[in-house]
């Protein structure tokens, strides 16, 4: 017997950690949904926009967590479609900024599953605004790069070499971890004096941060105890930051 549903899929950027930050067309989308797959950095209160019968599943892993690999989560998605319906797939940011959005949609589409896709606020943009830090500003910079800091391989990017040589405001996600390396590839650059800023779990209750330059950053991140998850900003708009003036100011007096 042909079931009475349309198995659908439909990836929803839960916006950057802040539970009011995600779209409405993404809580109208949880409100449709049969079931629910949702990540690490998703904050739960999002969960009450969903029906009571709606079924919510945790596929998060966190710090390289081998718990829950992408693979398994493919195929969830495409079980639960087939038996119950709309999976709204939750997922923290947008879902094409490093969310691996596109491997989930590749990996549904060849089973026939009708996909859909709702963009999300990603924290590569809005947590350096949650600190009033603008990625451009006239005359300061024209451009911004947004660099994984660990590759599939476990490696720092090389994109990281590339940016430390542009003027552009660089935002690395996912590279607490390399913050080591990072500010060797830009102190081989000879850009030590380049403002610097390090926002844990941004736009949340939680969300603390440190600023400084690339040649003292590190021992400010240590003393702060900063830890993942963490967006590192790097560029001369950081200076920009009414939050951060006073960092600045205070060095320059030194």
């Amino acid at each position: 017997m042909k079931p009475d549903f349309t198995p659908k899929l439909t990836l929803v950027g839960a916006g950057p950690g802040d539970p009011e930050l995600i779209t409405l067309k993404g809580i109208l989308a949880l409100g449709k949904a049969d079931v629910i797959l949702y990540d690490a950095l998703v904050d739960p209160s999002l969960l009450a926009h969903a029906t009571k019968n709606a079924l919510k599943v945790f596929v998060g892993k966190r710090h390289g967590s081998a718990k829950n690999p992408q693979e398994d989560t493919n195929k969830l998605i495409v079980e639960y479609a087939l038996k119950y319906g709309h999976v709204v797939r939750l997922k923290g940011g947008d879902p094409f900024v490093f969310g691996r959005g596109a491997e989930e949609i590749d990996y549904v589409q060849q089973f026939g599953i009708e996909t859909e896709v709702v963009p999300g606020i990603t924290s590569s943009i809005a947590v350096p605004a949650g600190q009033g830090i603008p990625v451009t500003k006239r005359g300061v910079s024209e451009s911004f790069w947004v660099i994984t800091g660990t590759t599939s391989s476990g490696q720092l990017s090389r994109d990281i070499f590339l940016a430390s040589q542009s003027t552009a405001t660089v935002v690395v996600l996912m590279g607490t971890k390399k913050l080591d390396q990072i500010v060797e590839a830009y102190m081989n650059a000879g850009k030590g004096n380049t403002p610097i800023a390090l926002i844990q779990s941004g736009t949340t209750t939680d969300e603390k941060s440190v600023a400084g330059q690339i040649s003292d950053i590190q021992p400010k991140v240590h003393q702060a105890n900063i830890a993942a998850p963490a967006i590192i900003i790097i560029g001369e708009v950081v200076r920009h930051s009414p939050k951060l003036m006073e960092v600045y100011k205070e060095a320059m007096s030194l």
